[in-house]
């Protein structure tokens, strides 16, 4: 393998080395407990305030509002476990989308053994949740709505600001995954009537181990985890420095590039799409044309399997997945691909590319002219496509 094309963004990015850098002293030098009273802590209380203000800006929030977590999956855990203990007195209903990342689904399906109810609401043929079913669902007993911002699989970015104002009319409280869409897409807390918020470091080239959870002032929320006063005594252990550090650094730079970053990406994006669907027959692609992530195609190939296509990619030095990378081992279609109506063996071979601001229209090129010799080899192969040609051919 001559080369290495990476196109599985929505899995993990590479750290910045600008993140690195600022990173590095806190291993080494300023490397200080944050909690401890002596003067020589001081700046690792510093650079976590400082990390602090800037997410905080960047969602239009107050900086007093935003918890530093593990990650995305843990700030998810949080948002609804605790909210939903904390309101059950209130209510025990809780509503969510079919197309959710499994640390919502699985959260929730933790929450119904513990007595909870829980709607799952259907999504249209792009992703979108069905707002009629979603207002149909709530109940005088519902005390939570948690809809990701944008899909991880498919792209299709949610109707955030109608579903906050939905909730914030009815008195439930409202929270949003943005692992996704964070750092890809300006986000104002206050605008969309959002309550709480999940979002993940690495997602934005940004450190693994390191995620924040934004709770609006008077939301009730108990810990997660309990020891230590740290987050103002709402998550307990020792702060993790130098990841807060790179992701604070993170989001600065996602910030200031965002508009040039994402506008190069939605143009290699639609080219991308345009290629594909022009010259490879038999292929859709998954989710919304426009309403998407800037950097996000998911197709499905007919007569093909996902897994052996990937593994043919690989071999051509090319990164991509069939879904959800906290899925990879499963051999199930993607709930997702299902949730929006495909069949079990169209979802089967399913590809997800997600760009990177390093990707060129060259490499590009180079991916699509493999994917068409690949997708052709496993359909040559494949008993379901010579019948079809066979049928449809005479």
């Amino acid at each position: 393998m001559d080369r290495l094309i990476y196109l599985d963004h929505a899995a993990t990015t590479a750290t910045r080395p600008e993140v690195v850098e600022a990173m590095l002293p806190y291993f080494t030098e300023s490397f200080g407990n944050p909690s401890s009273v002596y003067g020589f802590s001081n700046k690792s209380k510093d650079a976590i305030a400082t990390a602090r203000d800037t997410i905080a800006k960047s969602l239009n929030a107050d900086s007093k509002d935003i918890y530093f977590t593990a990650g995305g999956s843990e700030s998810d855990n949080w948002a609804l476990k605790e909210t939903a203990r904390v309101y059950k007195d209130k209510g025990r209903h809780i509503i969510t989308s079919a197309i959710e990342h499994h640390a919502i689904l699985h959260t929730c399906e933790f929450l119904e053994k513990e007595g909870f109810e829980v709607t799952y609401v259907g999504v249209d043929e792009n992703g979108i949740i069905k707002m009629d079913e979603l207002k149909a669902a709530i109940r005088p007993d519902t005390i939570l709505i948690s809809v990701m911002f944008a899909n991880n699989e498919i792209g299709t970015i949610q109707p955030i600001k109608e579903i906050g104002a939905l909730a914030k009319e009815n008195g439930i409280l409202f929270h949003t995954d943005a692992v996704q869409a964070y750092g890809q897409l300006p986000i104002d807390v206050n605008e969309l009537n959002i309550d709480m918020l999940s979002a993940s470091g690495h997602k934005l080239n940004g450190p693994k181990g390191i995620g924040f959870l934004y709770i609006r002032k008077g939301i009730k929320i108990r810990n997660l985890i309990h020891g230590g006063g740290q987050e103002r005594a709402r998550r307990a252990g020792t702060e993790n420095v130098p990841g807060i550090v790179g992701l604070g650094k993170a989001v600065e730079i996602a910030v200031d590039t965002m508009n040039e970053r994402t506008a190069k990406e939605i143009e290699l994006r639609d080219y991308l799409v345009e290629r594909v669907l022009a010259e490879i027959p038999y292929t859709r692609l998954n989710g919304d044309r426009f309403n998407r992530l800037p950097n996000n195609a998911n197709f499905s190939f007919q007569f093909i399997e996902g897994e052996s296509l990937l593994i043919m990619l690989d071999m051509a030095g090319i990164c991509g997945s069939s879904g959800s990378a906290c899925t990879s081992g499963s051999l199930d279609p993607s709930h997702v691909l299902l949730g929006i109506g495909l069949p079990h063996e169209i979802a089967h071979g399913s590809l997800r590319l997600t760009l990177g601001d390093e990707n060129t229209k060259e490499e590009i090129d180079y991916v699509i002219e493999n994917l068409k010799e690949i997708v052709q080899k496993l359909r040559n192969m494949s008993p379901l496509y010579e019948d079809y040609m066979r049928t449809n051919n005479r």
